[in-house]
């Protein structure tokens, strides 16, 4: 421990150049971890959306696309379904502030009516970009048991439970998630090749129906 003398500042005079490169040398692995961290998420990134199948893409394949050691990356994240939850939630972050602590639609001043819709466009959107990414998480565990769906659910549910007509939110907030799941997007836009606006457009005019307005 540097001692510091009154009204000295740290590293004026009271440090040695051997604690200087010990501080030096501690600081190295946390960046290099940062950037190994970084380059292995931008890596899988790339891998799931050029994949076929979300299966095909291996540890190996995004060690050797970042760069790096097979072991740099299990230490980084532990196994593939971290990797991908930690790559998800990453990309999702975006969003999720839109949500917090964004303007109208997305935003919490919004009214429920309005938001509902906007909240589940928003979804939808996100599973198209994501779509390898979104049907390899939601493939490697239950969807029901992800931290990001308890907190859709309880967003939904609760603006459900305001909307006049909806006797039962809770249930209602399943319901309406369902139509924005991985396998269903993937089912009906990859395996049907139904476009982007065609779904949007659909689910708008379900959710429209839910909330008793069509």
């Amino acid at each position: 421990m540097v001692s510091v003398c009154p009204g000295q500042e740290p590293g004026a005079g009271g440090g040695t150049a051997r604690d200087g490169g010990a501080q030096d040398g501690e600081r190295r692995p946390r960046k290099d971890a940062a950037r190994n961290r970084a380059a292995l998420l931008a890596a899988a990134d790339d891998l799931f959306a050029r994949c076929e199948k979300p299966e095909d893409v291996t540890m190996s394949d995004v060690a050797a696309a970042a760069g790096v050691g097979k072991g740099t990356l299990f230490r980084a994240f532990g196994d593939r379904t971290a990797l991908i939850r930690a790559l998800y939630e990453a990309r999702l972050e975006p969003l999720k502030q839109a949500v917090t602590e964004g303007p109208p639609p997305l935003g919490p001043a919004t009214p429920p009516r309005e938001r509902v819709p906007a909240l589940l466009d928003a979804a939808l959107c996100f599973k198209l970009d994501h779509r390898h990414l979104a049907l390899a998480l939601e493939g490697a565990d239950s969807p029901y048991e992800a931290e990001h769906y308890a907190q859709w659910h309880a967003l939904l549910s609760g603006m459900l439970a305001t909307v006049p007509g909806i006797t039962d939110g809770d249930f209602t907030a399943h319901a309406l998630l369902a139509t924005v799941r991985a396998d269903l997007v993937e089912h009906l836009a990859g395996t049907r090749g139904l476009g982007r606006e065609e779904l949007r457009a659909r689910l708008g005019e379900f959710v429209e129906r839910v909330l008793g307005g069509g």
